[in-house]
């Protein structure tokens, strides 16, 4: 499973778009009033429901940077900032196998996803706490 970004609605990937099986999608409270995000985020919840990829908002985008090993106790991975650090407002998880059921993690998301919209929650939410 790899994960690849989504930032400022260009696709950074090389790898073929139909091995996407997830969409997290990452902003705290200050971004909840960025209406060209807010705008962003919709235009990419639409593409994913019309491509059959599940959706998952996630809450503290730099706890997420942490999770996925991004970012340090110390600060970002970039060092002494001369980089920016990664825009994770858009992840997009893809699974390069044939089955997508392989990785027991990826299958309980996915499963999460869709139990969630059973309960006509379309999007659900992960608030992931500091640390």
């Amino acid at each position: 499973m790899t994960l690849e970004e989504f930032s400022a609605g260009e696709q950074k990937t090389e790898s073929d778009p139909d091995n996407v099986v997830l969409c997290l999608l990452a902003a705290d409270e200050d971004d909840d009033r960025d209406v060209a995000l807010q705008i962003h985020f919709t235009l990419i919840q639409a593409f994913c429901c019309e491509n059959d990829i599940d959706i998952l908002r996630v809450s503290n985008p730099g706890r997420l940077a942490e999770l996925l090993l991004l970012e340090t106790e110390a600060g970002p991975a970039a060092s002494e900032g001369a980089e920016q650090p990664p825009d994770l407002h858009c992840v997009l998880v893809t699974n390069p196998h044939s089955s997508q059921w392989k990785d027991p993690a990826l299958s309980q998301l996915i499963c999460f996803c869709r139990e969630s919209r059973y309960m006509d929650q379309w999007v659900p939410v992960i608030n992931l706490p500091e640390r």
